[in-house]
């Protein structure tokens, strides 16, 4: 891994096909981590190829936002930022799968894609953002470092890579709208 300034990017339909490697290199190693983000384990990164079509069917429909962090040429970390609302929600979106591949962790990454999700968000008219997390998982924290109040928590909402049950706390944020 080149040790250079983080850069986070747009990606593009075509450019997320080109990236797919890393896309899924990134989430198999989020859930072989423990990460709850629907997918159980064993998770290959070949496991992958169908969630990163689906998403790069949702951004060539303008549905989706893909975002990615960069180290020098790796991708290293993703969020994703659903647009495609029902037409009276045109004010919001859901903030999905953030992603860090672990080797990776501890450089800023994931506030980096945050903040440009965030502005990603207002550039739509998009200033009511929605997410839910594993409950207990330190990605908590991590929201409520970035302003992001918690609504609460719906026990056994989802299981664990490992299979066992675990709870979802969600939050939103409201973003200035100046």
């Amino acid at each position: 891994m080149q040790m250079s300034q983080p850069s986070v990017h747009v990606l593009y339909a075509d450019e997320a096909e080109a990236a797919l490697p890393a896309l899924c290199d990134i989430l198999s190693d989020c859930v072989e981590g423990g990460a709850s983000v629907g997918f159980l384990t064993p998770y290959a990164p070949a496991d992958a190829l169908p969630f990163w079509r689906g998403v790069i069917s949702a951004v060539a429909r303008d549905d989706t936002v893909l975002i990615v962090a960069r180290l020098g040429n790796d991708i290293l970390g993703t969020v994703q930022l659903g647009i495609g609302m029902m037409p009276n929600q045109p004010h919001r979106a859901d903030l999905k799968k953030l992603l860090v591949h672990r080797r990776a962790r501890g450089l800023g990454l994931g506030r980096l894609l945050m903040e440009r999700a965030e502005a990603e968000a207002l550039s739509r008219r998009r200033h009511v953002l929605v997410l839910d997390t594993a409950t207990g998982s330190p990605a908590e924290a991590i929201y409520e470092k970035l302003g992001w109040q918690r609504v609460g928590v719906i026990p056994q909402y989802a299981l664990l890579p490992d299979g066992d049950y675990c709870g979802s706390t969600f939050f939103y944020k409201l973003l200035a709208t100046n």
